[in-house]
């Protein structure tokens, strides 16, 4: 819970007392790259105490839009070598430096002892039965950091946003979490699961606007399968798009409205009992499936709610139309303009 305190202390020297707004896009990055950092390596990288992202992270953004020109450039295989020539060697070279820089953090955790376990311990402690080598950790690392940090901070930049576009759902949620909590301490990974609202909004802010928004690629097995009623020969490439199925009429009742209900309303006669829950899949589904999810419903759950338990929050109209972003994998997104208001009470009376 320390970089969550951290990053409210910092809110609140930014906040002024509402007089200017605050990034919050910006801010809850420096506080899922510290965290991630932490929980990988076993150090922050320190975005949080100097207000301001790492080389790293910084690095890590290029390299995630170069990945995504990468991808979309292999459904032209013929063409890809002369389309290479042309890429800029810009984007090229951060997607290396971004992969040496997870290799050198990789070597200096490997050099250090430390009593206080993070993820590399875990690796290291059952690597004789793995064998994963070096440059597979490396290469997980580089991953780890990626998957675990930019793609929280985005649902709880949609949260904020989309409770700030739907003043009811705020009002509600902000009573919920106000009402359930005696004093800040009271709120932890356990306490802040059992909001049924607040997982509601979580959930809806993943439907409508999802970390990861394109494909997710499988290759169909070998003898092929059938999907959606048709059969797809094996070794064929298939994906499904997250923001059109997670915003289909297909799936959900009125689609394209922000309505955390859905989640807590599943009665027979409600409005939404023919939604097709099992549709949103936003960390993926099986095997492949993101490992992480656990711990990203714990953080954003957490940090949410101390949002919104210290601060009262209003949209910047700078802001206004922060969801119209490209996507390269993952949101291309502007600042998220939030004018904070800090609540001077620690105890609810």
């Amino acid at each position: 819970m320390g970089y969550i305190d951290l990053f409210i202390q910092r809110l609140r020297g930014q906040a002024r007392m509402g007089a200017e707004p605050v990034n919050m896009e910006e801010w809850l990055n420096f506080l899922t790259f510290d965290i991630i950092g932490d929980l990988a390596f076993g150090e922050p990288f320190g975005c949080l105490q100097n207000s301001e992202y790492h080389p790293w992270v910084a690095t890590i953004f290029k390299s995630i839009k170069t990945g995504a020109i990468l991808r979309a450039l292999n459904i032209y295989p013929i063409l890809l070598g002369l389309i290479r020539r042309f890429l800029p060697k810009s984007l090229v070279q951060k997607r290396i430096t971004h992969y040496q820089m997870s290799k050198d953090r990789v070597t200096r955790r490997l050099q250090t002892e430390t009593s206080r376990p993070d993820f590399i311990s875990y690796i290291l402690k059952y690597n004789d039965e793995r064998g994963m080598s070096t440059s597979e950790i490396e290469m997980n690392a580089a991953l780890i950091i990626q998957a675990g940090s930019e793609t929280t901070a985005t649902v709880l930049a949609a949260c904020l946003y989309f409770l700030q576009k739907n003043s009811a759902c705020h009002r509600r949620l902000v009573q919920d979490i106000r009402s359930a909590f005696t004093q800040e301490a009271d709120i932890n990974f356990l306490s802040v699961a059992q909001l049924p609202y607040l997982n509601g909004v979580i959930e809806e802010s993943l439907r409508l606007f999802p970390p990861a928004p394109g494909i997710g690629p499988r290759v169909v097995p070998e003898g092929g399968a059938r999907i959606g009623g048709r059969y797809v020969p094996g070794g064929v490439s298939v994906s499904v798009g997250h923001y059109s199925t997670f915003r289909s009429a297909r799936n959900f009742t009125r689609p394209n409205e922000f309505l955390p209900q859905r989640w807590l309303d599943r009665d027979a006669d409600s409005e939404f009992a023919s939604d097709q829950t099992m549709a949103l899949q936003p960390f993926s589904y099986g095997p492949r499936a993101c490992i992480g999810r656990n711990l990203a419903y714990a953080e954003m759950r957490t940090i949410l709610a101390k949002i919104l338990w210290h601060f009262d929050v209003q949209l910047d109209e700078r802001s206004a139309d922060w969801t119209n972003s490209k996507s390269y994998i993952v949101w291309e997104k502007g600042p998220l303009w939030l004018k904070l208001h800090p609540r001077e009470c620690t105890t609810r009376d």
